[in-house]
């Protein structure tokens, strides 16, 4: 099974990407807020990977960040959603909204997405809601160029926010706070505002 990949992209489409593996192309089918914080074709990446296979499929799912692949299959297990809506669900926002969200039983939440209407939106709340308190904390796959020095950045742009406001949010940290994580939870705290 293929469960990471690390190459260059070499063609951006509305929901995939060729990623470049050692001289062999992989369609890897990503969701908008992952394709939204790219690098450029031809820039290095790295992605955790779900290798779907059914009867005539194989298809590849691509994730920044361990977090969202374990919410990505937690969602695909759940009957009757399938790996697009599950794709589509985990591009509503950022992972901390999306669980504040399940976990107050906001139903509202899959609105967006065609074919899940209020009862299969209550259901994939019901499921979630026990799940998806044991998403592990997880380091972030970026980019492999172009990252600020401690990664505050990256991992902001990881939890969904696109990163002309992960910039702006980091701009506005005290200069005196060095360590990635307070840089973070501070950055979190501005966003959140």
């Amino acid at each position: 099974m293929i469960s990471y990949l690390q190459g260059k992209i070499i063609l951006k489409k509305e929901k995939f990407i060729i990623l470049d593996v050692n001289n062999v192309g992989y369609k890897v089918f990503l969701s908008k807020k992952t394709l939204s914080n790219l690098p450029e074709i031809e820039k290095p990446l790295r992605l955790f990977c779900f290798l779907n296979v059914k009867e005539n499929i194989m298809d590849l799912y691509g994730f920044l960040n361990h977090k969202e692949l374990e919410f990505f299959e937690i969602l695909d297990n759940i009957r009757g959603v399938g790996p697009k809506a599950a794709l589509e669900i985990s591009s509503l926002g950022p992972l901390e909204k999306i669980k504040e969200r399940i976990l107050s039983k906001d139903e509202t939440l899959f609105s967006e997405i065609s074919g899940i209407g209020r009862k299969k939106a209550m259901t994939i709340i019901l499921e979630l809601t026990g799940k998806i308190r044991d998403i592990s904390k997880a380091p972030v796959f970026a980019p492999l160029s172009g990252a600020t020095a401690d990664g505050a950045e990256e991992a902001l742009i990881g939890l969904g926010f696109p990163r002309e406001k992960a910039k702006a949010a980091l701009a506005e940290v005290p200069k005196n706070i060095k360590d990635a994580e307070q840089k973070i939870k501070q950055a979190l705290k501005i966003l959140g505002k």
